[in-house]
């Protein structure tokens, strides 16, 4: 057993829960610890992939347990509760945008966008995108969908398109899609809860569909690295959530939005300079 591997495998699992829910990109976090980590060095190249894809189930069962009650009343009234329907609709209507770009671009986006550069450029753009959102928000009085049960099958595609935007590494899912939502007339919580429960489907099935595609490359041997990873960004996550969910009653993403522009001029400026290999 390659001890330093199974250390690798936890820091990336960590990186995954403590960022995927935050609006600061899991995925640009990933490649960016990837490469100090030389994670890919380690485990090869491909594998590294798939299990950068397959840790963030862990992250989805984390939400999982903090909405188990939403999710199980939801599903005990698909049969006879209206707002149990409407929101099962919601959310597969949001699900759907991300799989058909997903399908159609992601190869190319995987080839020609995964690289540290890319992520440093996308954090600060996104940031400023935030500081621009936050400023706007601090002008309504009145949010258009208060919860997540208001919202319209039209709403949850137009933030389901938003969440698109997140196919370009850096981006942060969850800042398109909890940015985009308040952008569209949401309130800051049923955007941040619609952008959870919105990464049940999105990323458990991003998951399953890498598994089945890159199967060839696994064996049995590969499963306690992965359930180390996936173990790990379980409880970060959980903790992250939790926490999140409690600040953004009473703050704004701007801090978010200034680690963002923080990090990504960091990354380059030490690009530039040569004080840091980043690795593709």
């Amino acid at each position: 057993m390659d001890t330093l591997l199974f250390i690798k495998a936890a820091l990336m699992g960590i990186v995954e829960g403590l960022t995927e829910f935050l609006p600061i990109s899991s995925t640009g976090h990933l490649i960016l610890a990837g490469s100090l980590l030389d994670f890919s060095g380690s485990a090869g190249a491909d594998k590294a992939k798939v299990f950068d894809i397959a840790i963030q189930t862990g992250a989805i069962f984390a939400i999982i347990l903090v909405y188990w009650q939403k999710l199980r009343d939801t599903v005990i009234g698909l049969g006879s509760d209206t707002r149990a329907q409407r929101f099962s609709i919601n959310v597969a209507v949001g699900f759907l945008p991300a799989v058909v770009l997903g399908l159609l671009f992601g190869k190319a986006i995987k080839a020609h966008l995964f690289t540290p550069i890319v992520v440093a450029s996308t954090f600060i753009l996104g940031g400023l995108i935030i500081l621009w959102a936050e400023r706007r928000a601090q002008s309504v009085s009145h949010y258009r969908v208060e919860n997540v049960d208001d919202m319209s099958p039209l709403d949850a595609l137009k933030v389901g398109l938003m969440q698109c935007f997140a196919l370009v590494p850096g981006t942060s899912r969850s800042g398109a899609t909890i940015i985009g939502g308040m952008l569209l007339g949401l309130s800051r919580k049923a955007a941040t809860d619609f952008s959870f429960f919105l990464a049940i489907p999105t990323l458990i099935g991003a998951g399953v569909y890498s598994l089945y595609k890159h199967r060839a490359l696994l064996s049995v041997d590969d499963v306690p690295l992965f359930a180390v990873g996936l173990g790990v960004s379980f409880v970060s996550a959980w903790v992250c959530v939790r926490w999140l969910l409690r600040f953004i009653a009473s703050h704004s993403f701007e801090v978010f939005a200034w680690y963002r522009i923080a990090f990504g001029l960091l990354v380059l400026a030490t690009s530039h300079f040569g004080w840091v290999q980043w690795q593709p």
